[in-house]
């Protein structure tokens, strides 16, 4: 996610770019706050405000938390009620009403298990998936691209008709992925939530009201989405 575990910085010193990080986490208010208010990351508090003004979390839901660690969407939607599957590469410590795969998203065992966990279908998917950065523009953009291809895909796989995404691209991919988005989805929008840090080059794509694709969505009564 992209308000991160806390890196442990290199015996050896640290780069140029480490140092940066960790002094703009030690100045960055929303990191204090999601400290003090037992949040593993600042990153929550931009679900908190989508979840405020979309009411996107309802309890009873089924919500699926892609790119969980070091876990603090899935903190808040577990706290909202909901019944949480978070899956992340990293290992996360864990968290009461969630259900935590470690492994690549993009595997395609890792998505059979999580197939055969949501075998009842899901509300919502969260995806804050973020490919490692190369630096370089292009090639950044292509691999996100390619990343939120396949949260969309699986998404069409797994939701229950009338359910929702959230879903995390960066500047450049967003073209792409909200034209494919929007005929899945009888609303669809691009978010900036305020928590966004001023340098961050990330936006949201919020899909209510799914209407299935070409694998229908998963079965399983229907959630109005609000």
């Amino acid at each position: 996610m992209s308000g991160g575990p806390v890196r442990r910085p290199r015996r050896r010193g640290r780069s140029a770019s480490s140092t940066r990080w960790l002094q703009r986490q030690h100045r960055d208010p929303l990191v204090k706050q999601a400290r003090a208010q037992g949040y593993r990351a600042r990153s929550v508090y931009k679900l908190m405000e989508i979840d405020r003004k979309y009411r996107i979390l309802r309890k009873g839901m089924t919500v699926l938390d892609l790119g969980a660690a070091p876990g603090s969407w899935s903190q808040y939607a577990a706290a909202r009620g909901c019944r949480v599957v978070a899956v992340d590469l990293l290992p996360m410590r864990p968290i009461e009403g969630v259900t935590i795969v470690t492994g690549d998203f993009l595997e395609e065992t890792v998505q059979a298990r999580l197939r055969a966990l949501l075998d009842r279908g899901c509300d919502l998917v969260l995806s804050d998936l973020a490919p490692d950065a190369t630096g370089r523009r292009t090639v950044d953009r292509l691999r996100a691209e390619v990343a939120a291809e396949a949260v969309l895909a699986f998404a069409g796989q797994v939701l229950r008709p009338g359910g929702g995404l959230l879903l995390k691209l960066l500047h450049g991919a967003d073209t792409l992925i909200t034209g494919m988005a929007r005929p899945l989805f009888a609303r669809s929008k691009l978010i900036r939530p305020e928590a966004t840090r001023s340098e961050s080059t990330e936006i949201y794509l919020l899909g209510q009201g799914f209407e299935g694709g070409e694998n229908g969505g998963a079965s399983g009564p229907a959630r109005a989405a609000s």
